[in-house]
C-alpha cells in the first residue's frame, strides 16, 4: 500500500481518495529532506489518522544528518549544502548575482 499527502490551502493533508487503517505501521519516504519540517507535517497527518510512523527515508538528505525526525531515518545520499548570512556569503562578497534555482522557466 502507498499513500500521498498534499498541501490544501497551506495545510498538509492526506491526498483525496486515500484512507488509512487504524494502527497501520507507516514508513514515510521523501524526495529531499532539508529541515524535516514537511516530513514532520506528514507524520502529524498520519498519526491523526491513527497510523504509527515507524521510520522515514529520503533520496537526498540536505540536513547533513541534523533533521532529528524522531524516528529511524536513512537517506540514499547526503548532500553538503552550506549556507551563510548575506554579509558572510562569499558569492555575495564577490558580486555574483543571485539566481533562483529550479527546473521551471519563469513566464516572460
Amino acid at each position: 500500500r502507498h499513500y500521498f499527502t498534499e498541501r490544501v490551502d497551506g495545510v498538509m493533508t492526506l491526498r483525496r481518495g486515500f484512507s488509512l487503517k487504524p494502527g497501520e505501521r507507516i514508513v514515510v519516504i521523501e524526495d529531499v529532506v532539508t529541515t524535516g519540517k514537511s516530513t514532520k507535517e506528514v507524520f502529524t497527518v498520519l498519526r491523526a489518522a491513527g497510523a504509527e510512523v515507524v521510520a522515514a527515508g529520503s533520496i537526498v538528505d540536505r540536513s547533513e544528518g541534523k533533521s532529528a525526525l524522531g524516528v529511524p531515518y536513512a537517506a540514499l545520499w547526503t548532500a553538503l549544502a552550506p549556507s551563510w548570512k548575506p554579509e558572510d556569503c562569499p558569492l555575495c562578497k564577490s558580486g555574483v548575482p543571485f539566481v533562483k534555482p529550479g527546473s521551471r522557466k519563469e513566464p516572460k
